[in-house]
């Protein structure tokens, strides 16, 4: 497994692109957007559709917004799975409830291909090879695939068989959102009475083996004040439109355990203050 494939060239899915033409791998990319090549110096043209990029790629790297994509671009006449290539492998980079996965890994069996789930962390550095990879399936399915994600990755993560993958990153989107929440809320406190919140970032910090490592939490807080800055508002709005769907995914799993997750519902309810979008007591976040 040489080449790859990219369908969906945005935030992850251009900064995989841009690493697997560095490293000699990149095969194809495909994009609703034909501009969307632009951002790979030296690529390859967009594919005419997903089915024309998997004829031309080892392995395909499904990297669209939700479930609902992911099937799109693997079923039909012109999907992924009609180039009828029976042994590729499919990674998917996409975060989808596990009900859509087990849709798309019915989909890839049925055509003999194999899926990957693989949920992906560290989105800003996916074109420095900085991508976190949480991934599912078989020890001997990564093995082949070893070639494709060391033209990309920063690491991988073996989180288990076919579905951990996504389970995983499922679980670690409920806790980073769960520390952006309380990140936030400190904030408030912390802005009010004057506390420079780079010094309690770095007290946030602290000791990892005394409990530190929490300096993540003001992510968001320490960013440029939105208000009046229409750069900064997009990027809040583009954040908190993924959170959003992100939590959801987790909201739909646990119900399927009978299981509610109440901080996931509040920081869903309160996503405008969170992603700093919302200013209380005067003290803009």
């Amino acid at each position: 497994m040489k080449t790859g494939g990219v369908i969906g060239l945005g935030g992850i899915g251009g900064g995989v692109a841009q690493c697997l033409q560095r490293s000699g791998q990149l095969a194809a990319v495909y994009d609703v957007r034909p501009e969307a090549a632009e951002q790979i110096p030296g690529g390859p043209a967009v594919s005419a559709n997903p089915r024309e990029l998997a004829k031309a790629s080892d392995c395909v790297l499904i990297a669209v917004l939700n479930g609902e994509q992911t099937i799109a671009v693997l079923s039909g006449p012109e999907g992924v799975l009609a180039a009828d290539k029976p042994g590729q492998t499919v990674i998917l980079l996409s975060t989808i409830s596990m009900t859509d996965l087990a849709t798309a890994q019915k989909l890839c069996a049925d055509a003999g291909v194999t899926l990957i789930d693989c949920g992906v962390t560290n989105g800003p550095k996916s074109a420095e090879n900085g991508l976190i990879c949480l991934a599912g399936g078989s020890e001997a399915d990564l093995a082949a695939a070893k070639p494709i994600f060391d033209g990309f990755a920063g690491s991988v993560i073996h989180m288990g068989g076919p579905g951990t993958g996504m389970a995983a990153k499922i679980a670690r989107n409920t806790t980073y959102f769960g520390c952006i929440r309380a990140g936030y809320e400190g904030a408030v406190i912390a802005r009010n009475y004057g506390v420079d919140l780079e010094q309690l970032q770095m007290a946030l910090a602290g000791d990892p083996n005394a409990g530190g490592g929490l300096e993540g939490a003001l992510a968001m807080a320490l960013r440029p004040d939105a208000e009046g800055n229409e750069q900064e508002t997009g990027i809040r709005n583009y954040f908190m439109n993924l959170m959003v769907k992100d939590l959801e995914v987790a909201i739909e799993e646990a119900a399927k355990f009978g299981a509610r997750l109440p901080m996931v519902e509040m920081i869903r309810d309160n996503a405008l203050s969170t992603s700093g979008l919302e200013y209380p007591m005067g003290q803009p976040l």
